[in-house]
């Protein structure tokens, strides 16, 4: 079982940045057996992936509307993923989500309450 807790989400002028904290813990697999996602969503629309790291390689992919701006990372001895969000534009507004998923299966198990990100114009 993986425990999320999601940090770091704010009132932000368009163009700017902010950096969101997804700290893991739990009892089982070690984390080396996840890969961490980031998910956001908006009233009224479906969850959306935004970034995931497999933390054991720390391989990386992202949605293409975040490429060049977003940054997804780990830090190993604290057991935090990062997402470092640069150039936020407003369609960026959302409750972002941290979710964990085994290597090699599709569904992301267990998941964060969400951290509020508001992007103003």
């Amino acid at each position: 079982q993986v425990q999320l807790v999601e940090s770091g989400g704010g009132l932000v002028q368009a163009g700017g940045s902010l950096r969101l904290s997804c700290a893991a813990s739990g009892s089982g697999r070690t984390l080396s057996s996840y890969a961490l996602g980031w998910f956001r969503q908006t009233p009224g629309k479906e969850r959306e992936f935004v970034a995931v790291i497999y933390w054991s390689a720390g391989s990386t992919s992202y949605a293409d509307s975040v490429k060049g701006r977003f940054t997804i990372s780990r830090d190993n001895a604290k057991n935090t993923v990062y997402l470092q969000m640069n150039d936020l534009k407003p369609e960026g507004t959302a409750v972002y989500y941290c979710a964990s998923r085994l290597v090699g299966r599709p569904d992301y198990r267990y998941w964060g309450q969400g951290t509020q990100v508001t992007v103003s114009s």
